[in-house]
């Protein structure tokens, strides 16, 4: 349902507080002293015991309001909850917080069907309540109410709620909005984050999560929120349970607090570990958010101190800055002869200020690293001195310097200088590293989102038939886990490289027969359907040389393996060629189902130690190539892959596109449950699949409806015959950002004017970005593209829809390239985009077009749109609006999502 009347929940003109009461230690008495007195709306305390209450008229019930109230506390007993906000709801109340505990899952689904039928939103219930300082709105029974100020927090968990605000408080701390969710059975993280990320009060947010229960939800609002302004979050549990009885290596790595982490990645937001780095983050992205972060430049008069930060550094793997021969000699210049001559920058003890200034001013020619001062009190200058002397530079290069002032009284001066001008604080090295890791992680994460992929290649499109014939056949029998070769022909059908495998019964004749036509040396491995790891129960011998050494060793794995598991029923031995690659590495992809967030695909070390080095990192798809890079650089293996000594690189872009082509297989393919690649072997010419298991499962627990994040809506692509050429209307996708430049480089300075009612002569990469990697949740982009010389194609134009986070209203624009104006293809558009909208649900499509845009006009005019004058400003009559009932016999206030 997301933000619909969430304005009445945290602006609200009038409130009632049921169960008020002038008992001290009461939960209702409480609520009503925080909002009594400061709240400069309408109050009214509801209790049929009370005919007023701090001389304010009391009522006995809801039908006795003067009105219908804006908000609702509820604070009365369970049993009485599913009633009030049935009333309330005929009253018209558009919000509630249920503070009331000990609700059972039946009565929250009827308090829930209650408020559904009038649109009215519940926060709770078990929750503290609310705080809006700005607007004296304080609707909780929390012991201290919080300062005003542009942070949002956000907590699960009520009791963290009102330590939070102690803490904060006793910092100085203020907040935009501070929420308890308790049990989040109508309002959640997802409606929080997309309230609070076009919030204008809120500079940054701030959540804490125990869990997530609608991943879709949470993504999609989270991805929106973090391109808006930093989201940081604590996540409580770091641990996972269950994991040993996985069937694959991925189901016992990928836990599910490395799931999350991955989720946390993907959508841009920032996660620390504790509650003081929640806030050491927030200030330091607030302040610092577009300052340099690929390396740190630390500048101290103590060497201790920048010890200190170089180990935190080292720890966190922060790169120091290097400093080459220009900086070293504009340092030489103006530094004594017994500086460090190195990062750290130590000035020396005695420095005066002036020291202080020629250092900085130096290092200003490194754009690219951030400083960090350092300066431990001394008797020889006022640190306050030096403060105010560093003054005009810090402001001169905003952005670029972090402070830390060691001491408290002796520097309490010069901290304040430096926090007036805008200068993060920090009153250890150490806080001072952390906050820039922080900067740094969350800056990587937000190059991710703008990445550009390559142009897709049709070798890479998986034969989809073979693949299903697999699948089905499996399932046929009853099995869920695929043999090896049934692994590997389904990996080869999907356009991953595999090594030729053969089957052969559990004869040592069969057995060499196949080994002769592959040629010596091979591989033996055992087969059955029940073991999955094979190296555990010695199924597996490489390098086996000729016949005889073949069939000695079939007979000894055979009773080898009847002996460690009698149980098993062996189908026989594939044999395959034993494939050697100089400088090979072998690594581990695959793919399980995370409970939550569905989907998720792993990349690391791999061989059978895989779960000893335990080096992976997690992706949630879909994947292209810039987020599969992106993956392998997360794990330690990564650096081997760049090659060392006489160690070539691996080819790191074939390893990419496995990645990207086992997250096209788990959309495509609903029925994977989980999947192990173990070991790819990679070397510098190729890579290649030595082994591999499959899972499937009849419940399809993967496929592009399960992920968290929606994939390409490739069902929408259709061809239309236009003027006897064949033109392909499709949604958007990353890898368009070059052709969709050179669309708009086309189009005439005029018509951009009209469709974004300003000129302009240039885009830069990170508007491109947005306009090509959209969230198809809550956005569509369709082009019209036609093929030209070779594999190429252009896009002829385009319509784009946003949808509000209730979808109940988009708004639209479209444009085509100017040679083509009056053709009917902005009409087609238009209609795809007015179909599309229809099937999703989407009540309302709106547009706000230039009056002297007459074309515009009439093509909305032609379909069915109606026009009037600006709704926002009834003044400006150089714009004209235009709307369509897309759902003319819909409920108008329905929800949705």
């Amino acid at each position: 349902m997301s933000i619909r009347h969430l304005d009445a929940l945290f602006a609200p003109r009038s409130v009632a507080v049921f169960g008020a009461s002038e008992r001290p230690a009461s939960v209702g008495g409480t609520v009503w002293r925080n909002l009594h007195g400061v709240f400069p709306g309408r109050l009214y305390p509801v209790n049929p015991k009370h005919a007023t209450l701090h001389g304010v008229t009391a009522y006995a019930h809801v039908d006795d309001l003067p009105e219908a109230p804006d908000l609702a506390v509820i604070c009365t007993p369970a049993t009485t909850v599913v009633k009030l906000i049935e009333q309330l709801g005929q009253r018209g109340t558009r919000a509630a917080i249920v503070v009331t505990a000990g609700l059972d899952k039946a009565t929250k689904q009827a308090m829930l069907d209650a408020a559904r039928v009038h649109t009215l939103r519940i926060l709770g219930p078990n929750c503290i309540g609310l705080l809006v300082p700005h607007l004296g709105l304080n609707a909780s029974f929390a012991h201290i109410s919080a300062l005003p100020g542009e942070l949002a927090f956000v907590s699960q968990s009520g009791a963290l709620v009102t330590a939070m605000l102690d803490w904060a408080a006793s910092r100085g701390i203020g907040f935009s909005h501070f929420v308890s969710l308790g049990e989040r059975a109508d309002v959640d993280f997802g409606d929080m984050l997309d309230f609070l990320g076009s919030d204008p009060k809120t500079r940054a947010i701030l959540l804490y999560i125990e869990s997530i229960d609608e991943s879709h939800k949470f993504m999609s609002a989270a991805r929106a929120a973090a391109r808006n302004k930093p989201v940081i979050v604590v996540k409580a549990g770091r641990s996972s349970a269950g994991q040993a009885a996985a069937a694959s290596h991925t189901g016992a790595l990928a836990g599910s607090d490395a799931v999350f982490d991955a989720a946390i990645a993907r959508s841009g937001m920032l996660r620390v570990l504790t509650l003081p780095d929640l806030f050491l983050a927030a200030e330091t992205l607030a302040r610092f958010r577009d300052g340099p972060s690929d390396s740190l430049t630390v500048l101290t008069n103590g060497g201790g101190a920048g010890v200190m930060a170089a180990d935190e550094a080292s720890a966190l793997g922060v790169p120091l800055a290097t400093l080459d021969d220009a900086m070293l000699a504009r340092l030489d210049a103006v530094l004594p002869g017994n500086w460090s001559r190195d990062n750290p920058v130590d000035i020396i003890g005695d420095a005066p200020a002036a020291r202080y200034v020629a250092a900085l001013d130096a290092l200003a020619h490194d754009t690219g690293s951030a400083v960090l001062f350092i300066h431990a009190p001394t008797a020889i200058v006022p640190s306050a001195e030096i403060a105010q002397a560093l003054l005009p530079q810090v402001t001169a290069q905003p952005k670029r310097v972090l402070g830390c002032w060691l001491g408290d009284q002796a520097v309490a001066q010069a901290r304040q200088t430096f926090r007036d001008a805008g200068v993060p604080d920090f009153n250890t090295p150490e806080d001072a590293v952390r906050a820039f890791s922080f900067l740094r992680s969350y800056r990587l994460h937000q190059e991710e989102l703008l990445q550009t992929p390559p142009a897709r290649s049709a070798a890479h499109a998986p034969d989809l038939p073979a693949i299903r014939a697999i699948v089905d056949a499996v399932l046929a029998e009853g099995r869920e886990l695929l043999t090896e070769p049934e692994a590997k022909a389904l990996l080869g059908a999907a356009g991953l490289p595999v090594v030729p495998t053969r089957v052969v019964c559990a004869s040592a004749d069969e057995a060499q027969a196949a080994a002769d036509a592959l040629g010596y040396p091979v591989v033996v491995k055992i087969l059955s359907h029940a073991i999955s790891h094979k190296s555990d129960v010695g199924g597996v011998r490489l390098n086996i040389g000729n016949a005889s050494e073949l069939r000695e060793v079939c007979t000894s794995m055979l009773a080898r393996v009847r002996e460690l598991r009698p149980d098993a029923d062996v189908q026989g031995f594939t044999v395959q060629p034993m494939v050697r690659l100089k400088h090979a590495h072998e690594l581990i992809i695959g793919a399980s189902v995370d409970g939550i967030f569905g989907p998720v695909i792993l990349f690391g070390a791999g061989g059978t130690a895989v779960e000893v080095l335990a080096d992976r990192a997690l992706s949630l798809p879909p994947l292209n190539t810039p987020l599969a890079l992106a993956q392998i650089q997360r794990t330690r293996i990564a650096k081997l892959l760049k090659g060392y000594r006489d160690e070539p690189a691996a080819d790191i872009d074939a390893i990419a596109q496995v990645l990207v082509s086992v997250s096209q297989l788990l959309a495509e393919v609903p029925e994977i449950a989980e999947l192990d690649i173990n070991p790819l072997l990679a070397n510098h010419e190729r890579a290649v699949t030595l082994d591999a298991r499959v899972r499937v499962s009849a419940k399809k627990p993967a496929g592009a409806a399960n992920f968290a994040i929606q994939p390409y809506p490739a069902e929408l692509i259709e061809t239309w015959d236009w003027k006897g050429q064949s033109v392909a209307l499709r949604p958007i996708r990353p890898e368009d950002e070059a052709q969709h430049r050179a669309f708009l480089e086309k189009l005439d300075p005029e018509d951009i004017r009209l469709r974004v009612f300003y000129s302009r002569r240039s885009i830069e990469h990170s508007e491109l970005a947005r306009l090509t990697q959209i969230d198809y949740a809550r956005e569509m982009a369709f082009i019209a593209t036609r093929h030209i010389d070779g594999d190429g194609e252009e896009t002829l134009g385009t319509v784009r829809a946003t949808v509000d986070p209730d979808n109940h209203t988009a708004e639209f624009g479209v444009i085509v390239r100017s040679d083509l104006k009056g053709s009917g293809l902005g009409h087609r558009l238009m209609n795809k985009m007015v179909a599309y909208l229809r099937a999703r649900g989407t009540q309302r499509l709106v547009g706000t077009v230039l009056r002297e845009n007459s074309a515009m006009l009439e093509l909305a005019r032609a379909l069915g749109f109606q026009e009037s004058a600006n709704p926002n400003d009834a003044d400006d009559h150089s714009v004209r609006f235009v709307a369509l009932d897309l759902q003319p016999t819909a409920n108008p206030d329905a929800r949705s999502g």
